[in-house]
């Protein structure tokens, strides 16, 4: 399983920068098409921030991968809970994470897609299915069920063997 999860996270890495070189020569060249050329490229804003959305969802299931991510640990800190209780509340943590990611990334966005696909729906500029740009959702959402699943379990591991 550690050897999948690195993989994963090796992948995702791989991912995040392809997708910011792509980011930050769009902007770039947005930039330069502008100012220099004095006639602005309408494809590079779409694309940017099409590909900003993607790095930003991408790059969250990442950082949840590595245990980067953003924590509110308040309640953690304040409780000054013994092991047992701090895994406990760490267990519910995550399982309150995994209910969202399936229900709302997952599901919704999922959901989101294939409406959007159904519907019709094209971007003005670039003319891609709107669905493929809302497929990072249930995309990233996949992947921090991978990992939110294997932080569970490492809870679960380490509750029993308080016990």
């Amino acid at each position: 399983m550690t050897k999948f999860i690195s993989l994963l996270e090796r992948i995702l890495a791989v991912f995040c920068v392809v997708l910011c070189i792509a980011l930050v020569i769009s902007v770039v060249w947005q930039v330069f098409s502008r100012y220099v050329l004095n006639a602005p490229s309408t494809v590079t804003d779409e694309l940017a921030r099409f590909l900003f959305i993607w790095v930003g969802l991408v790059g969250a299931a990442y950082g949840l991968g590595k245990k980067k991510h953003l924590a509110i640990d308040l309640l953690l800190m304040k409780l000054e809970a013994s092991p047992k209780k701090y895994a406990f509340l760490q267990l519910i943590i995550n399982l309150i994470s995994i209910f969202f990611i399936t229900v709302i990334m997952c599901y919704g966005g999922m959901k989101l897609v294939l409406d959007t696909i159904a519907a019709g729906q094209i971007s003005p500029v670039l003319g891609i299915q709107m669905g493929l740009v809302y497929l990072a959702l249930p995309v990233s959402g996949f992947f921090m069920l991978i990992f939110s699943a294997r932080d569970l379990f490492a809870e679960l591991r380490q509750l029993s063997a308080q016990n």
